[in-house]
C-alpha cells in the first residue's frame, strides 16, 4: 500500500457578494478567492483491503459519511468506476473550523486531487473541479487554488494569475455564526457598499497590497457588524498594526488583514496573538 499526500489550503475571500436567491434554495454569488498557505495535511492510503475509514487528529471533527472528504472519495470513485479496494484518510487539521476559511472543502478538494492521482485516466482540473461542485459550492475553488473570480453558487470560474505574493494576518475569535442565519439576516439589512470585482482584479493585477486592502469587500459583515462587534474590533487592531485591509472572509467569524510585506505581518501578528492565540500568519498561494 502506498500513501498519497495532498495539501488542503484554506481561502479567504477578497470580495463576496450575495445576489438573488435561486429556485434550488441556494443564493447566486460573485467573490474573488484567494488560497492562502494556511493548510491541512490530508493523507489518503488505497488498497487497505479494508472498509473504508477517516481519521483526525482533532475530536471535533466528524469522521464519517458526514465528512466532506468522504463525500469526496465517494462521488470520485463512483463517478470514474475506480475502485480502491479499500481507503484510509488522514486528516491532520491546522485550519479552524467554522471560519470561513473553507477548511472542509479544501479537505475535499485534497481527496479529489489525490485519488486523481490514482487512476489510470486522471480527470483535468476542471473536470475534478466540477465534480467537487456535487460535494460543496467552495469545493472547485479549493480543486484549482491560487485566485480566481467565482460565480453561481462556486462552481463556475475564472481563474486569474497575479504574480506577486501577498501577506495576510488570519485572526479566528471565539465566535461562530450560522451561515443560513447570515444569509436570511441579510434580507433585513440596509446593504450600502458592494464590492467592485473589475477593480479588485485591477488591484491584484497591479501587484500593489495597498489597492488589494481598498477594494476589500464582503457583504456578510453588514449582518455581522451590529450584533458582533468584536469583528469591527479585530479589524481595527489589524489596521492599526499596519494593515493596508481588513475583513470578514466568507460568512466567518475569522478576520484578516493585508500587509505590505511579511516583516509587516509577522510584527502585527506577533501583537495580534497576545489578544488573540488563536491568530496565523500567512500568505498567498
Amino acid at each position: 500500500m502506498r500513501s498519497i499526500r495532498e495539501p488542503a489550503w484554506a481561502k479567504i475571500n477578497l470580495t463576496l457578494d450575495v445576489l438573488s436567491k435561486r429556485p434550488d434554495g441556494y443564493h447566486d454569488l460573485e467573490s474573488i478567492m484567494q488560497a492562502v498557505s494556511l493548510k491541512d495535511d490530508i493523507t489518503i492510503i488505497p488498497g487497505t483491503k479494508e472498509p473504508w475509514s477517516i481519521q483526525c487528529d482533532r475530536g471535533d471533527i466528524p469522521c464519517d459519511r458526514r465528512n466532506l472528504a468522504w463525500k469526496a472519495a465517494k462521488l470520485f470513485c463512483e463517478s470514474t468506476g475506480w475502485d480502491p479496494d479499500g481507503l484510509q484518510i488522514l486528516i491532520s487539521k491546522r485550519i479552524p473550523s467554522e471560519a470561513g476559511l473553507g477548511g472542509g472543502s479544501a479537505d475535499a478538494a485534497a481527496v479529489l486531487r489525490a485519488l486523481n492521482r490514482c487512476v489510470p485516466q486522471p480527470l483535468s482540473i476542471m473536470e475534478l473541479a466540477q465534480l467537487g461542485s456535487m460535494v460543496g459550492s467552495d469545493v472547485p475553488f479549493c480543486v484549482i487554488c491560487g485566485t480566481a473570480f467565482c460565480e453561481g453558487r462556486g462552481e463556475i470560474l475564472k481563474p486569474f494569475s497575479t504574480s506577486s505574493v501577498f501577506h495576510y494576518v488570519l485572526c479566528k475569535p471565539a465566535l461562530s455564526f450560522s451561515t443560513p442565519k447570515l444569509f436570511a439576516k441579510l434580507d433585513e439589512v440596509n446593504i450600502i457598499h458592494r464590492p467592485n470585482h473589475g477593480a479588485m482584479l485591477q488591484a491584484l493585477e497591479s501587484d500593489d497590497p495597498e489597492a488589494v486592502g481598498e477594494q476589500l469587500c464582503n457583504v456578510f459583515e453588514a449582518a455581522v457588524h451590529n450584533e458582533y462587534p468584536e469583528i469591527a474590533h479585530i479589524k481595527n487592531c489589524l489596521l492599526r498594526y499596519g494593515a493596508c485591509g481588513a475583513q470578514m472572509t466568507g460568512s466567518g467569524s475569522v478576520v484578516y488583514g493585508i500587509f505590505p510585506s511579511q516583516t509587516q505581518a509577522r510584527r502585527a501578528w506577533e501583537q495580534l496573538r497576545v489578544e488573540y492565540p488563536n491568530s496565523y500568519l500567512c500568505h498567498s498561494v
